[in-house]
């Protein structure tokens, strides 16, 4: 079974209640239930993480090269702009990876316009609020390893 390995950066364990205007009402235990449903209908095994700890998240993705994960979708949060560790993590990693904004980066403060993970990522996803996350699965599990 193909697996795919979800990452949830800094402060998203607070959404549905912090800046709702901008990150949506739903829960991470929304979007996690959400994920694992459509991968068991697609033939995938899902792990959803989420940490406020950059370590925890780079541990996280050293694990995944080791374990058979086919691919990582990836919302690093605050560390898109600021963590070369991670993008150095996410190198290391051969399977694909997608990364992942609820906002729309783009329309926000400039400092979020540049993201180290997007040097990595072979496809970026923002704005689509939770259901970006699905489209990244959908297109992680239409292409296989």
């Amino acid at each position: 079974m193909n697996k795919a390995l979800v990452l949830h950066g800094p402060n998203l364990n607070l959404l549905g209640t912090r800046q709702p205007e901008i990150y949506g009402h739903e829960t991470l235990e929304d979007i996690n239930n959400a994920l694992f449903e459509q991968a068991a209908l697609g033939g995938w095994e899902v792990r959803c993480r989420q940490s406020n700890h950059e370590g925890e998240l780079i541990d996280l993705i050293q694990a995944a090269r080791l374990d058979g994960t086919a691919a990582i979708i990836i919302n690093p949060a605050a560390y898109t702009h600021t963590s070369v560790a991670i993008l150095d993590a996410l190198n290391a990693f051969e399977g694909r990876v997608i990364e992942v904004h609820l906002s729309n980066v783009h329309r926000r403060e400039s400092f979020r316009h540049h993201s180290y993970v997007s040097l990595r990522a072979d496809g970026v996803i923002a704005g689509l609020g939770s259901q970006g996350y699905r489209a990244a699965l959908e297109a992680v599990m239409a292409g296989g390893r």
